[in-house]
């Protein structure tokens, strides 16, 4: 009897600090946010194409699925699998009447506990990465070629690991 009774308040002590965790878990840095929902529109066909291989490069790079469509207006992963928490990614390039384009980002994921990284981190980070704002993105060769910093290595491009409280699919 006691032994159930020490069970059964184990239990209720990891579901309390469960629930505290998914709490903060939930909130997205309002940088983050910000980055995340500003338009990725490019202004010219040169920047579009650089932008839209580079979308392409990040994708390859960071997604757990494989990709599954690769054309000239959308790149789209495999996934998202029953239940897993990876995150599943489907962007989008329309073209607009004045020559720009917008490239649209969506990421998902089927895990009842969240997504792996956090979608809002990983829209934020594509665009950094698309814009050549981020650690790694591929920018004019303008200088000379020099020693890679170490903020190169590929781990530096992964999005954060941070869980959101839902499994919701965010576009952005």
């Amino acid at each position: 009897m006691k032994q159930s009774l020490l069970a059964a308040l184990s239990i209720a002590m990891a579901a309390a600090v469960a629930a505290m965790a998914c709490s903060t878990q939930g909130q997205v840095d309002p940088d983050v946010m910000q980055i995340a929902t500003t338009p990725l529109t490019c202004s010219n066909k040169a920047e579009c194409d650089l932008w839209w291989q580079r979308a392409q490069t990040w994708v390859t790079n960071n997604s757990k699925y494989k990709v599954e469509s690769a054309t000239d207006t959308l790149i789209q992963t495999a996934g998202p699998d029953g239940g897993k928490r990876a995150l599943a990614y489907q962007i989008t390039r329309t073209a607009n009447p004045d020559g720009t384009a917008t490239i649209g980002f969506a990421a998902h994921c089927d895990g009842s506990l969240g997504c792996t990284p956090n979608p809002w981190e990983a829209g934020a980070d594509f665009k950094q990465y698309v814009r050549g704002t981020a650690a790694g993105a591929q920018k004019p060769a303008v200088k000379p070629p020099q020693p890679a910093p170490t903020a190169m290595h590929p781990d530096a491009l992964q999005g954060q690991s941070v869980t959101p409280t839902t499994g919701e699919a965010v576009s952005q």
